[in-house]
C-alpha cells in the first residue's frame, strides 16, 4: 500500500506552491485597505457630510438671484493691473425689506355684527303681529341676540334657524322691585333689566349691547359703522330723545328713548349690571323702563351720546316729511310703526310690515348706507326742483326752492298728540305748502337692482296717483309729464367714513312734453369738485 496516502499525511509541495503564496499576500492587503475604507474613511466621510448639512453656510437649494450671481463671479475675466489701480464703485445696498405687520388682536379687528348682542323687549299678547318687524332684519347664524318675554310663547319650544327669529328667553322675576306708578306697567321693570340679563349669560366677544322693542326696526350695517366709530372699552350710552318736544319735556333730553334703540358699551353694561338692582329700588316711581335706565345712567355719571339715525317715531301719520328730509347721518332705526302710515301708500295699511320688506329686499340690501339720504337738484328747463331720498321717494315741485328749504322736513305728520301743533317738535320743520302749486309731486320706490355692467344701482319709482289740486301756473305740472323716475347710482359702501355731505345729484333727463316718454332720468353720487345744489 506505498502508493496511497492516508487522510493524515501530508502532500510534499509541488513546483507551484511559490505562485499560491504570492496570491495570499495580495488578498491581505486587500483586506487591509477594504476594511481601512469600510471602518475608518467612510466614518469620517459620513461625518463630514453630517457637518456639512448643519453649518449655517450651507444650502443646496439656492434662490435664483444667488445662482446669476454665483455665475456672474465665475465668468467675470480676471482684472488687470490698470483695472486694479481704479476704484471700482461699490455695489448698492440691497433694499429693505417691508416690515413686516404685527397680527390683530381679536380685539383690536373692526366692529363686525358678531360683536352686538340685541336684547329685544316684548310681550306674549302683542307678540303674533310685532314679530314679523323682527323678521325683516334680523339674520340668524349672523347675529346674536335674544327676544325677553313676559311668559313662554310657541317659538320658545323651536330652534331659532327654523323660525328666523331670535331665540326667546323668559326674564327673570321682579317682584322684589317696587313700582308705584300710576299710570304705567310693571314690565318696564323687567325691560330695564334686559341689557344686564343679557351681559350675564357671558357671550363671549360682545362688545357692545343693543336695546330695542319688538316693533323696532334696526339697519344692522349702519348700526354697525355708528358702533364702530367708539371704543367698547370706555363707558358709551348711544341713542337719541324722542322726536316729540313735549315727550322730552316730560322724560329727559338726556334720555335715550328705548323704542328708538340704544346701545350700550361693553365697559358700561359691566357697571351698570353690578348696580342696577339696587338703582331700581330707589326709582319706585318712574314710568318707563327706559327712564329707568337713564336714572342709573345719571349715577354712573354717563352722559347720552346722541346720535340721529336712531327714531323713536313719536308721531302719527305719514311719515313722507321725516325720511324725505333725513338728517346727513345713517338711518339706524324706526319704531312705533304701528302708529305710521305705510312706508309707500300702495301697499295696505294691514300690510306696514310688507312695505318695509320692499325696502330691506331692495335698496337696504344694495347699498344701507345710502337709504333715506337726501339729494337735491334742479330741472331748469321746466323749472322743478328735484328732492331725491334714495331709496324711498322721489319729490319733484314746481319752482326753485332753495335746499335750505328741502333740507327741512316738512309736516306730513301729526305729533304724539295727534296736533298740528309747528312747536310741538325736538327738530326744525316746515308746513306742507298751501299753495297748491307748490305742493310735491310724490314718487315712491317700485323697485330696484344693481346693474352689474355699469356698476351701478337703477331704483325706479312711481307717481303716486293721489287727487291732484287745481293750478293755473305756467310752470307744466310734473304729474302731467312725468309717470316714472329713474335714479343711477353707484353702490357706497364708505359714504360715512368720509365727513358728513350730501349727495349731489343731476337731472339726465327729463319729457318735453307729453307723449309715450314719460320717464326722468337722476344721476346721484358723491359731489365732485366744485359740484353744488346750483339754481341757475
Amino acid at each position: 500500500m506505498g502508493g496511497g496516502g492516508g487522510a493524515g499525511e501530508k502532500l510534499p509541495p509541488s513546483n507551484g506552491g511559490g505562485a499560491h503564496g504570492s496570491s495570499g499576500k495580495a488578498a491581505a492587503r486587500f483586506s487591509l485597505l477594504y476594511g481601512l475604507l469600510l471602518y475608518v474613511v467612510m466614518p469620517v466621510l459620513f461625518l463630514y457630510m453630517l457637518v456639512a448639512a448643519a453649518s449655517p453656510f450651507y444650502n443646496p437649494r439656492c434662490s435664483p438671484d444667488q445662482t446669476a450671481a454665483m455665475s456672474r463671479f465665475v465668468v467675470a475675466p480676471m482684472p488687470n493691473s490698470s483695472s486694479l489701480n481704479k476704484s471700482s464703485p461699490s455695489p448698492p445696498p440691497p433694499s429693505p425689506s417691508p416690515p413686516i405687520k404685527p397680527m390683530r388682536t381679536a380685539d383690536e379687528a373692526p366692529t363686525a355684527l358678531r360683536h352686538i348682542a340685541f336684547g329685544i323687549g316684548a310681550s306674549s299678547a302683542l307678540w303674533k303681529s310685532r314679530k314679523e318687524y323682527i323678521k325683516l332684519w334680523w339674520r340668524p347664524g349672523r347675529m346674536r341676540g335674544f327676544v325677553w318675554m313676559d311668559k313662554p310663547v310657541s317659538e320658545f319650544y323651536s330652534k331659532s334657524s327654523r323660525t328666523g327669529l331670535p331665540p326667546i328667553m323668559v326674564s327673570s322675576d321682579t317682584s322684589k322691585f317696587p313700582y308705584t306708578h300710576g299710570a304705567g306697567s310693571r314690565s318696564a321693570l323687567r325691560i330695564s333689566r334686559i341689557v344686564s340679563e343679557t351681559f350675564r349669560l357671558g357671550l363671549p366677544g360682545v362688545r357692545w349691547f343693543v336695546m330695542g322693542d319688538d316693533d323696532t326696526v334696526f339697519l344692522p350695517e349702519n348700526l354697525v359703522h355708528v358702533l364702530s366709530q367708539y371704543d367698547h372699552r370706555q363707558p358709551y350710552y348711544i341713542g337719541s330723545p324722542s322726536e316729540s318736544h313735549i315727550q322730552n319735556l316730560i322724560f329727559s333730553y338726556g334720555m335715550a328713548f328705548g323704542g328708538g334703540g340704544f346701545a350700550i358699551s361693553r365697559a358700561l353694561a359691566e357697571e351698570l349690571a353690578k348696580m342696577q338692582d339696587g338703582c331700581l329700588h330707589r326709582y319706585p316711581a318712574l314710568y318707563g323702563s327706559d327712564d329707568r335706565i337713564h336714572a342709573c345712567m345719571s349715577e354712573l355719571g354717563v352722559p347720552l351720546t346722541r346720535h340721529p339715525g336712531f327714531h323713536q317715531c313719536d308721531l302719527w301719520g305719514d311719515v313722507l316729511g321725516l325720511l324725505g328730509a333725513h338728517p346727513v347721518a345713517p338711518l339706524v332705526t324706526l319704531h312705533h310703526l304701528d302708529f305710521l302710515e305705510p312706508v309707500f301708500p300702495t301697499t295696505p295699511p294691514s300690510s306696514r310690515a310688507a312695505a318695509l320688506r320692499r325696502l330691506f329686499d331692495g335698496p337696504v340690501r344694495l347699498d344701507s348706507a345710502a337709504v333715506a339720504q337726501q339729494s337735491v337738484c334742479y330741472d331748469m328747463e321746466h323749472h322743478w326742483t328735484v328732492s331725491v331720498s334714495w331709496g324711498f321717494a322721489v319729490m319733484v315741485v314746481r319752482g326753485v326752492l332753495s335746499p335750505r328749504e328741502m333740507e327741512t322736513p316738512m309736516r306730513s305728520f301729526l305729533n304724539w298728540y295727534k296736533r298740528a301743533d309747528y312747536t310741538a317738535y325736538s327738530f326744525n320743520t316746515r308746513p306742507v305748502a298751501r299753495q297748491p302749486c307748490q305742493k310735491p309731486r310724490v314718487y315712491y320706490m317700485r323697485e330696484s337692482r344693481m346693474d352689474r355692467r355699469r356698476n351701478v344701482t337703477v331704483t325706479e319709482y312711481e307717481r303716486h296717483r293721489g287727487k291732484q289740486p287745481d293750478c293755473r301756473w305756467r310752470i307744466p305740472d310734473p304729474a302731467a309729464l312725468v309717470d316714472n323716475i329713474v335714479v343711477l347710482k353707484k353702490p357706497d359702501p364708505n359714504l360715512w367714513k368720509r365727513s358728513p355731505r350730501r349727495n349731489c345729484c343731476k337731472v339726465v333727463s327729463s319729457p318735453k312734453k307729453a307723449g309715450k316718454d314719460r320717464s326722468m332720468t337722476v344721476n346721484v353720487g358723491v359731489c365732485k369738485e366744485g359740484e353744488f345744489a346750483k339754481r341757475d
